[in-house]
């Protein structure tokens, strides 16, 4: 084993506070990205959701219906 107590692993000879900074680092930085990552996806599906309503609007309003049947 390459600590013999518990206090000597949290320690690592004096290194610890260097190496669970970087630890504390690299674990807060990837949520940070998948946290982004998914409120972006949102973000722009949201925004395609509304650029097809508006599509779908302006068409209704462009093309205005007949009554078929009537002569």
């Amino acid at each position: 084993m390459a600590f013999d107590s518990l206090h000597d692993f949290w320690t690592m000879n004096g290194h610890g506070p260097y190496v669970w900074t970087c630890y504390g680092v690299f674990f807060l930085v990837m949520a940070t990205l998948v946290i982004g990552s998914i409120l972006q996806r949102r973000r722009v599906i949201d925004r395609q959701r509304w650029q097809l309503k508006m599509a779908r609007r302006q068409t209704a309003t462009a093309t205005p219906r007949t009554e078929e049947g009537t002569s």
